[in-house]
């Protein structure tokens, strides 16, 4: 298997790190900036802006693609650049798309599945469903196997409740009926590894955690796990949130992952916020 992922970044990185290893697999991918070696992962610089032919170079042979990067105002800038590269190659098994459940839009706090209709409302939303259809229609075009994966909130070493508390900058805020998801970056490399390796059947995947939960509970219970007191409590009404930080609590939704569960054998590693943190604060 050669694995190529167009972003390189903190979920690709973990799924390579799954992957580095086993016999006859190869990864590669891309990043914004390439400053030095990525170990055996071979990396070319790309930053969505024109087609690559380093990109090219490294794409010969490529068995699996994996697209974490995220769309442009145009579309999918790896779609738009390679679509005929990666159409022509004779290997290529697998594409798989990272999106988020940012598209199911606010669901007032409703439990949603891969069956509810999509309904962005943020701009930011909106393109990774222009971009899903995107791809979706490149598999019908092509009769290549394609899979979207919706995330929710991710979060992992260095990228965690313990890393705000630490800083200064966790805020409990106070927004009654707001729910959310989160999934531990583990986990998706978990899931994409079944869904690569197994035999699946195409289509959508969420890939979320067992629990969606109000935050304040996530920044709670990490305090209690450093033996710190919490922040105070802000109501969210008055709360200075960045355009990004109020678009996410514009929204509250359940997200359901049985079909994760079902159709690719997954069974979490971290299956809530608490299994996770403690996992972080252990080393994992």
């Amino acid at each position: 298997m050669k694995l190529f992922c167009f972003g390189f970044g903190y979920s690709a990185a973990t799924l390579a790190s799954r992957l580095v290893g086993r016999s006859g697999v190869t990864i590669a991918g891309t990043r914004t900036r390439v400053s030095g070696a990525d170990g055996p992962v071979a990396v070319a610089k790309y930053q969505g802006d024109g087609r690559s032919a380093d990109v090219v170079t490294l794409l010969a042979d490529t068995t699996h693609v994996l697209i974490s990067i995220p769309p442009d105002p145009a579309g999918c800038a790896a779609l738009r650049h390679f679509a005929a590269d990666l159409a022509a190659l004779p290997q290529l098994a697998w594409v798989g798309y990272l999106s988020t459940i940012g598209v199911y839009g606010d669901q007032g706090g409703a439990w949603v599945d891969e069956e509810t209709p999509a309904k962005p409302t943020s701009e930011r939303s909106m393109r990774r469903w222009r971009a899903e259809q995107a791809w979706s229609a490149f598999a019908r075009e092509t009769g290549k196997r394609v899979q979207v994966f919706r995330l929710p909130g991710i979060y992992g070493p260095g990228r965690s409740v313990f890393d705000t508390l630490k800083a200064g900058t966790a805020k409990r805020l106070i927004k009654p009926g707001q729910v959310f998801n989160r999934i531990h970056v583990a986990d998706i490399a978990l899931a994409l590894d079944a869904a690569m390796t197994r035999q699946t059947p195409d289509g959508l995947f969420n890939i979320t955690d067992d629990e969606p939960c109000a935050p304040e509970d996530v920044v709670s219970y990490g305090a209690a796990l450093l033996g710190v007191p919490p922040p105070a409590e802000v109501p969210y009404d008055a709360a200075a949130l960045s355009p990004m930080a109020a678009s996410f609590y514009a929204e509250s939704k359940r997200v359901r992952n049985a079909r994760m569960k079902s159709a690719l054998g997954v069974q979490l590693l971290y299956p809530t916020y608490r299994e996770g943190l403690r996992g972080i604060l252990a080393g994992g």
